[in-house]
Parts: structure tokens; C-alpha cells; sequence
């Protein structure tokens, strides 16, 4: 057997490479950042050829200074981003960039298609609330504005099939990135061609659609020179990146929930049964059978990632000196700070707002400012904010009768003890913390061991390489400190909403 798998994480800030052993140890990694565009107000948009080139030169960056033998690859899988609309014609050329999950620019089509065909109709099929963040309205958008694009277009991808097609020629769609376009039947998986015709998507457009872990075909040639993989290497068709990271988070079983703390942030709960609620959002896991009850929110490990970038240029330059990293350096600050912020709340809409509140207007806010408050305020309630934004999904979930008790967190949040505490202190669960930072990849490069028969099944991928690092209980004291912000955080946003246009 040959030792290795690799994972491909298609993420919105970077792409991230990793190879792991039989037992989930990662052998090597690397990682490539690629832009985001913001051409216009409500516009969030990427080149899928820059993620793959990115990707190329991530996994020669790490094959080299690693010093692994392609040929040891026994399979590759690709998680990615949700919701991208990525055209290409019949030659493989990508014809337009994408917008990505933060991009609301289809709003007016959205509701034009509620008003057309009826929102319960719509979400009677998808199982998922008609927004403009999700694929169906930027395939209406791509041929409204970009007509050339769209007349030439021969079938639209996701992230990760655009990265499987780079690399194998094979066309693909896997069945938990169905659920971007509302013709995607969520109790069936498969395409409902009638709401397609309805949607005014030509069915032909969509890929057929095949499990995460089937093997759609292997490195090509041409592949192989650019990426230095060894070419006829399998790749499996991957999933979402949110999924994937779910299954590395050792998530499998009815109820056991994952905590997001990605670039976005939220939850994943998983059922064995049909249960969709519109204020949140339903895909199917890359575990067979299995669906996952979403909450996904703009803010998450990004709203950290804005505020270092913008307000913590001393940190950078003492991080020079005595390398302690900027990050660390807000957690520190921002410990010393009570529970609660002393009244300041942040809500982290930083992007609009997915769910629960489906508003793109909404806007980010800081609210409780005076003279007593100081930088450290500012970090902890963006902290906190992004935990109310969570809490806000579970309860929704909860009564929609999807129950979590324990949260499985990922992403690099979950590198934040102070953060994770704050997490499970405002939602009053446990919190579990696995291998956070390649979750994602870990979960990717799961589905290439199980198609490629590395693993016997998932139960086995799941116990040999999910390890608990460490759990945090939630604190009575903080809870009922949070309860109280928690009531202000949700009328805040209500008392404003009227004003953010």
C-alpha cells in the first residue's frame, strides 16, 4: 500500500495542502493565498485559475522541501468553498471569475424568482432558503450580464470540481455541493429538472452528480508537469469544504455537531433524516446517507483575521522581535478583559449576514463604546460576537429539533483557548478540539482513502486518525454574564436593521 493520501482545501483566503499518513499524522503541508475582488458594493469574487495555480505551486513548494516521492500519493481529495458558479466551455477554459459565498450582487434576481415561482415551492425542492450568496442566482447573473460567457458556457463547477478537472480532465459534481443551486432535489440528491426549468437552468449545464468519494478519474500528463503530482494518481470528486471538515472533525453520527471557525463561521449538525428549516441551510455530508443542518455566518476566523490586519500593526512589529505572533498578542489583551466586554457588543456582519437572518444589507457593529474601553475590549467582543452569531444558529436549530451536545471545533479560531472558551461559555456546550487546523484537508484526504480503499470505510478512517487535543467546559458564571449580552447582541440588530438600507 502506498503510504500516503493528500488533501486539497480550497479555501477563500488561501488554498491549503496537506499529505497525512495511515493515521492521519500529516506528513507535510503548505499553503498559497490568491486575492479577493471587491469591484463593486455587495461584489466578492475569485479567479478559479489562480486557486489553481496556487495549488500548483503549494504542492511543489511541499513535495520539494519535503523531500516525498509523488509516486507515494495513493489518492487525492479536494474540499472546497461553497456556492461559486464557475463557467467553462467545451475546451475546459474557466470564462469568467466567481462570485463566492460573501457575494450578494443577485438579490433583484432572487426576488424575482421568489415572487415567479413562490418561495415555498422552491424550498419544498432545495430544502434551502432562495438567497443571492447561493449559486442559482449567479447562474441567472452570469447570463443577464455576461451573455458571451454564458452562451459559451458548457457545464458550471464548483471549487473542488474545478480543481478535480484541472487535474483529470473529468467533469463532476459531488452530491454535498448540490445543494448551491435550488433545482437540487435535497431529499433525493439529484437534479429536479422541473424547478431547474422553472429556475430558467438549462439542466444540461449541471454536472451529473456522483458521491465524495467516487474516483473520477487521475492526474493527467499536463497535470502532473504542472503540479508535480505523479501523473495516473486517483482523485475523488471531494466535497465542501465545511462537509469535509465535519468528517476531520470525526463527525459521523446523528447529533454530533461541528464548530466552524474557518474564514466564516457555524455550525454543522448531522442527521440521518430530511430536516430543513429555512433560516438555516441543509447540504448533504460527504458521508453517505448522512445530511448536515447548517448554520453559516460572514463572521467567523475573519473577523479576526480584518482586525490584525487593520489595528494591530504594533503587534506585527514586536512579533519581529521576540516572535510571539501578532494573534497572540490580541488573545493576550483580550483575556484580561471580563466577560461581557464590560457592555460592549460587536455584531460581526461583516459581509451581510447569512443565516440565521438572511440580510446581505447587514452591516458590522460596535456598539458600548467610551472612554474606558481599550483595544483588549475590542478583540474580546469580536470574540464574543462571533460566539453569539453561533449561539444564534444552535438555538435555531434546537427548534427546528436538531439537537447539538457537543461541539466538535476546526478552523484556526479553534487555536484560541480564549476564543473556544468564549464559545462554549456563551453557547453552554462542551467544546471538543481535534487536530483544528487540517480538519478541512484531513476530511478531504478521508474520501481519497475510503474510495481508493486505503480505508475499509469511514468508521475506520474516523478511529485511526481523530484524536481529542483537548475539551473546554463552559463556565456557570460567564454563561449567565453572556446570557444578558446575548439578549442585547440579538435586539441590537433588530433596533438597526431598519437603518443599513
Amino acid at each position: 500500500m502506498k503510504p500516503y493520501l493528500l488533501g486539497i482545501d480550497i479555501g477563500t483566503s488561501a488554498c491549503k495542502i496537506a499529505v497525512f499518513d495511515r493515521n492521519g499524522q500529516v506528513i507535510a503541508a503548505a499553503s498559497e493565498p490568491y486575492p479577493v475582488y471587491y469591484p463593486h458594493e455587495g461584489w466578492a469574487e475569485q479567479d478559479p485559475e489562480e486557486w489553481y495555480a496556487a495549488v500548483c505551486r503549494a504542492i511543489r513548494r511541499m513535495l520539494a522541501e519535503n523531500d516525498i516521492d509523488p509516486a507515494g500519493i495513493a489518492g487525492i481529495g479536494i474540499d472546497g468553498q461553497s456556492w461559486s458558479a464557475i463557467p467553462v466551455d467545451r475546451q475546459g477554459r474557466c470564462l469568467a471569475r466567481t462570485p463566492i459565498w460573501m457575494d450578494t450582487r443577485a438579490e433583484a434576481i432572487c426576488r424575482r424568482l421568489r415572487d415567479k415561482i413562490g418561495e415555498e415551492e422552491i424550498f419544498a425542492v432545495a430544502g434551502n432558503p432562495l438567497q443571492p450568496s447561493y449559486t442559482t442566482a449567479k447562474i441567472l447573473w452570469l447570463r443577464e450580464n455576461l451573455p458571451e460567457a454564458y452562451a459559451a458556457t458548457d457545464k458550471v463547477l464548483q471549487s473542488n470540481s474545478f480543481i478535480a478537472f484541472r487535474l483529470t480532465g473529468e467533469i463532476s459534481q459531488d452530491i454535498s455541493q448540490g445543494y448551491g443551486v435550488h433545482g437540487f432535489s435535497m431529499r433525493t440528491g439529484t437534479w429536479d429538472t422541473a424547478m431547474c426549468e422553472q429556475l430558467e437552468i438549462p439542466p444540461e449545464l449541471l454536472p451529473e452528480i456522483v458521491p465524495c468519494d467516487r474516483v473520477i478519474g487521475t492526474v493527467t500528463q499536463k497535470a502532473a508537469k504542472e503540479s508535480g503530482l505523479a501523473a495516473g494518481t486517483p482523485v475523488v470528486a471531494g466535497g465542501l469544504d465545511a462537509a469535509c471538515g465535519t468528517l476531520g472533525a470525526g463527525v459521523l453520527h446523528p447529533g454530533e455537531t461541528q464548530e466552524q471557525g474557518g474564514q466564516a463561521g457555524g455550525m454543522s449538525i448531522c442527521l440521518d433524516e430530511y430536516r430543513a428549516d429555512p433560516r438555516l441551510i441543509l447540504s448533504f455530508h460527504v458521508v453517505p446517507d448522512r445530511w448536515l443542518l447548517q448554520g453559516g455566518t460572514t463572521g467567523g476566523g475573519g473577523v479576526m483575521r480584518w482586525f490584525e490586519q487593520e489595528f494591530a500593526g504594533e503587534e506585527r512589529l514586536l512579533a519581529r522581535e521576540d516572535g510571539i505572533s501578532s494573534l497572540e498578542r490580541l488573545n493576550r489583551i483580550a483575556e484580561k478583559v471580563p466577560a461581557g466586554s464590560d457592555g460592549m457588543v460587536f455584531l460581526p456582519y461583516m459581509a451581510g449576514e447569512r443565516s440565521p437572518i438572511w440580510d446581505p444589507k447587514a452591516k458590522g457593529m460596535f456598539w458600548g463604546l467610551d472612554f474606558a474601553k481599550t483595544k483588549g475590549h475590542f478583540v474580546r467582543a469580536c470574540m464574543e460576537g462571533v460566539a453569539f452569531a453561533l449561539r444564534h444558529n444552535l438555538e435555531t436549530a434546537e427548534a427546528a429539533g436538531a439537537h447539538a451536545e457537543v461541539l466538535r471545533a476546526m478552523g484556526g479560531s479553534a487555536n484560541s483557548l480564549l476564543w473556544t472558551q468564549i464559545k462554549a461559555d456563551v453557547t453552554g456546550k462542551p467544546i471538543v478540539v481535534p487536530s483544528s487546523d487540517t480538519a478541512t484537508t484531513l476530511g478531504a484526504a478521508m474520501l481519497a482513502g475510503v474510495g481508493t480503499g486505503y480505508y475499509e470505510n469511514y468508521e475506520e478512517a474516523v478511529r485511526l486518525t481523530v484524536r481529542e487535543t483537548r475539551r473546554h467546559e463552559p463556565d456557570p458564571e460567564n454563561k449567565a454574564v453572556y446570557d444578558h449580552a446575548y439578549q442585547l447582541y440579538r435586539g441590537l440588530y433588530e433596533a438597526v436593521k431598519g437603518l443599513n438600507g
